[in-house]
């Protein structure tokens, strides 16, 4: 459910024209169009009906039912739609201006809260154009809130993003080799070569090889990688949160090591230099 004041709530409205029972200008076929196009979901499935199924009765109670990512998306789109309307002249900017500002500070605020924390670190880290869109419709996955249906791709990208670490590093690998093989790999690397400062951090890591190889697990028994009873919501979460955990903290090992290679680049060059 997203979670609004009831002056944010009162500012939507007003912002949107709800008080009639519309949203904004859309018929029923475009508001179906642009809701699918915003944010991937079907404003007419019946999760969204409540009393009248008016255009603002359905996006009330898409706002009950969605999370606070997903409406924040949402109500970004339509402060994007309004601001067209403006450009085009069809919409006076002063008429609305202070509710429009409102609106996407809400859609901020809320577009903050995303079910998994490290969302932002489901990247590749190859210039490759598969691993971009696997990478995507991972996220949008958890845009839509549907963890447990990415689950599978999930286990691809951090095999995909593991193995490209390890080729950047001349760390040897064979293509049999298993998710937490090739995470072992990596973690004997970046330990042997002293990028972990605290043995704590280092138990972590080691510790994850084991959370790893129970990847695969869920990826071969509990994913649509093949024909499984999928795993539950709560649980995906959890798996999300630590997978891209992980991945984000080898995201700061890697940005700490590429400064030192700069370091020592331009200490070389500066030896070179005759004075």
């Amino acid at each position: 459910m997203a979670d609004l004041t009831y002056i944010e709530k009162a500012n939507i409205e007003n912002f949107l024209g709800m008080k009639s029972g519309y949203v904004m200008d859309f018929s029923d076929r475009t508001f179906q169009e642009f809701v699918g196009e915003a944010v991937g979901l079907d404003i007419n499935d019946p999760k969204y009906h409540y009393s009248s199924n008016s255009k603002a009765n359905r996006l009330r109670q898409f706002i009950k039912v969605e999370s606070n990512y997903t409406f924040g998306k949402l109500l970004s789109a339509f402060c994007d739609y309004w601001l067209s309307k403006v450009h085009t002249g069809e919409i006076d900017y002063h008429h609305d201006e202070n509710l429009y500002k409102e609106c996407v500070k809400i859609a901020d605020r809320l577009k903050q809260e995303s079910i998994v924390e490290h969302i932002d670190a489901i990247k590749p880290n190859a210039d490759d154009r598969d691993f971009k869109l696997l990478a995507k419709s991972i996220r949008e996955s958890i845009e839509r809130n549907e963890p447990e249906v990415a689950l599978d791709r999930l286990h691809t990208f951090t095999f995909k993003y593991l193995r490209e670490l390890c080729d950047k590093h001349n760390i040897s690998y064979d293509k049999a080799d298993s998710l937490n093989a090739v995470f072992g790999k990596y973690v004997k690397f970046i330990v042997d070569k002293k990028h972990i400062e605290s043995s704590m951090s280092e138990k972590i890591l080691k510790y994850s090889i084991n959370i790893i190889e129970a990847f695969n697990d869920i990826r071969n028994n509990k994913s649509f990688a093949h024909d499984n009873p999928v795993l539950n919501y709560h649980e995906s979460v959890l798996i999300f949160n630590n997978i891209s955990s992980t991945i984000k903290f080898i995201e700061f090992i890697e940005t700490q090591m590429n400064k030192v290679n700069e370091q020592e680049k331009a200490q070389e060059l500066s030896d070179d230099l005759p004075f």
